[in-house]
């Protein structure tokens, strides 16, 4: 009777396992909050005809989000508003980023293009240093602004255009000081007021850069010559109040769009 008994524990046991972990953990309670959870989130999409294509499931407090958008900035807003309605629920983004396919190659130009141009005429344009790389659709931002503004511009430019899968963001925001803004009003005039240097201020795409971050200067960008690398370099050195310049200047290809 003992062996019958063991025999069937054994069945019983080597069936569960069979099963697997996923039948055992479909049979777990639902949260307390997931019905309201998954009622918020529906009627928020809905709400958004650009995220019409996502779907959600709530289980156990965590929300997963699938389906497809057209641009990684609508990805971004499905997450946003998932974790609104969630509070403090755990979120799966598993939206695919559809929209078109475009080469990497004709990408970067793209937001080469549109973030050197973006904010023009507001006077962080030689302040800010961006660098752009992409690679299978996901764009790496780096570098570092002058302020949010700047941030909040570069960064939504990626995530609006069509052909982005993906966005990685290394973008700093360099401190609020007031000592850094005068220093760089003197370093702009030191830098440009340079009859050898002016006509880098004549296109947008092609100022030197001046990156300020408490009182320690940096130059980037690209320059006709090694000799015009030397004159800025001379000229941020020679411009009180700051600590140390780094000459990050070059001849060649640089990895420098805003």
């Amino acid at each position: 009777m003992r062996n019958l008994k063991a025999s069937a524990a054994a069945v019983a046991l080597a069936a569960l396992l069979a099963v697997g972990p996923a039948a055992v953990a479909s049979t777990a309670p639902a949260g307390p909050n997931d019905a309201k959870i998954q009622g918020e989130l529906t009627q928020k999409l809905q709400q958004k005809s650009e995220l019409k294509n996502v779907q959600s499931t709530v289980a156990n407090g965590t929300v997963t989000l699938t389906g497809t958008v057209d641009t990684y900035k609508q990805k971004a807003d499905a997450e946003k508003l998932a974790r609104k309605s969630g509070k403090q629920a755990e979120v799966r983004d598993l939206i695919q980023v559809a929209g078109p396919t475009v080469s990497d190659d004709v990408l970067r130009q793209k937001l080469a293009k549109q973030l050197a141009y973006s904010r023009v005429g507001y006077g962080e344009t030689p302040f800010d240093v961006i660098t752009l790389d992409v690679k299978d659709g996901v764009v790496t931002l780096g570098g570092e602004v002058m302020d949010y503004m700047s941030y909040n511009d570069a960064v939504g430019i990626v995530q609006n255009t069509k052909g982005v899968k993906d966005v990685v963001s290394t973008l700093k925001v360099a401190p609020l000081s007031p000592m850094d803004n005068s220093l760089r009003v003197r370093l702009f005039r030191a830098i440009y007021g340079d009859s050898v240097l002016s006509k880098y201020w004549m296109d947008p795409v092609k100022p030197i850069r001046i990156l300020v971050n408490n009182g320690h200067i940096g130059l980037y960008g690209r320059v006709d010559n090694k000799m015009d690398a030397e004159i800025a370099g001379i000229r941020a050195n020679g411009v009180f109040g700051g600590f140390t310049v780094e000459n990050h200047l070059t001849t060649g290809q640089s990895d420098v769009v805003r």
